[in-house]
């Protein structure tokens, strides 16, 4: 009993985080001596850092924001460090806009660097909102005539250096994006509830109105790989038709349904209008998870040369990062389901409380606010 307490804390201990993980966009283009840029920042991030939001509304517009401009380059330029062939490249502030990504508005910083002539090696050291933020991510598109370089920055590589004479090495890309990928399906707790809500009753069969559990582990292994084997197919299928551009839904009506899709999955295991077809839920609802799992992609704005090998490294870490989740919850469903507190404990329960986080996250994500928990 106390372990199943446990593992009905684990399915509702996701606490209302939402929104994709925090990432910022820096892209650099080198011409000869000079470095012009420019990186997107969150506001949602920037307000965190520096208060933006003058009158405490809960929006910040653009006068808000032109006001703190000078501060924000200040605080954005503490944390950026240029280094070309170890001389150190000024940054000098240019223009300052807004931008709509997937999972908000962003502040664009433009901006340039003079650096010495014949660039051969930069050293970018980036270091925003690592101290306030451990799971923050830089993610750099560098341009230097037919080189085209892209790097993922954390506090585990704040630093990181760019031969630009030379060719791209596709095998660290590919590794930086599927790292990425792993990393990204993590922190997505709207595509693990999801996910866990599909595997709860993978050991269970529901029969004259009562779940029971299988006695058979073949068969709790074979549901699994069903629903784990549609969602993957149908993601897999849209995460690589939204990034290569071939569809394209406004990003809050994909993570409104994205939330919707977590309630149906979560409200089928109470009342199982649907559980022996949790195969074709997982398809079905996976072709809109996979729109979503793009919008980093996307955001990074990457030339059509890096989008396939960038697309199939981070599309490999999010298989990766999903199966070392459901091998992870697998082992302690099939344990605790032979409980016979599990249905109503955990499954039920724990169906209900998933179910209402995604509640509020679809009326934040469909209205366009947040709701303020505590």
């Amino acid at each position: 009993m106390r372990y199943l307490l446990l593992i009905f804390m684990a399915c509702t201990s996701f606490t209302a985080l939402a929104h994709k993980p925090s990432d910022s966009y820096l892209a650099m283009s080198v011409d000869g001596n000079e470095i012009r840029g420019h990186w997107d920042i969150a506001l949602r991030d920037l307000e965190y850092a520096l208060g933006l939001d003058a009158n405490d509304d809960g929006q910040i517009i653009w006068r808000e924001l032109r006001q703190r401009q000078a501060a924000v380059f200040a605080y954005a330029f503490n944390r950026l460090e240029i280094t070309a062939d170890q001389q150190h490249c000024a940054l000098q502030p240019l223009t300052m806009m807004v931008d709509e990504h997937s999972d908000g508005r962003y502040a664009v910083l433009n901006f340039q660097a003079a650096c010495r002539p014949g660039v051969k090696q930069l050293e970018i050291g980036y270091q925003l909102f690592f101290d306030l933020d451990p799971q923050h991510r830089g993610l750099l598109t560098i341009h230097n005539g037919t080189y085209t370089g892209t790097s993922i920055f954390s506090p585990a590589q704040p630093q990181q250096t760019f031969a630009l004479n030379s060719v791209s090495h596709p095998g660290r890309e590919l590794l930086n994006f599927a790292y990425e990928g792993v990393w990204h399906i993590w922190q997505g707790f709207d595509h693990i509830l999801f996910l866990l809500s599909l595997l709860l009753p993978a050991a269970l069969y529901h029969e004259h109105d009562e779940w029971r559990a299988k006695q058979n582990h073949i068969l709790v292994f074979w549901d699994a790989l069903q629903v784990v084997t549609a969602f993957t197919l149908a993601h897999s299928i849209t995460l690589s038709l939204t990034a290569l551009q071939y569809i394209a839904l406004p990003s809050r009506w994909v993570e409104s349904a994205i939330a919707a899709s977590v309630i149906c999955a979560a409200l089928n295991n109470i009342y199982p209008v649907l559980s022996r077809h949790r195969t074709w839920l997982a398809f079905g609802f996976g072709l809109i998870h996979g729109m979503g799992i793009a919008s980093v992609l996307l955001d990074m704005g990457l030339p059509a040369s890096q989008r396939v090998l960038s697309l199939l490294g981070f599309n490999l870490g999010v298989e990766a990062g999903q199966l070392l989740i459901v091998a992870a919850a697998l082992p302690l469903i099939v344990v605790f389901s032979r409980s016979r507190y599990y249905p109503a404990l955990v499954l039920k329960l724990g169906s209900a409380s998933i179910a209402m986080i995604a509640l509020v996250w679809l009326v934040e994500r469909s209205l366009d606010f947040q709701i303020k928990i505590g």
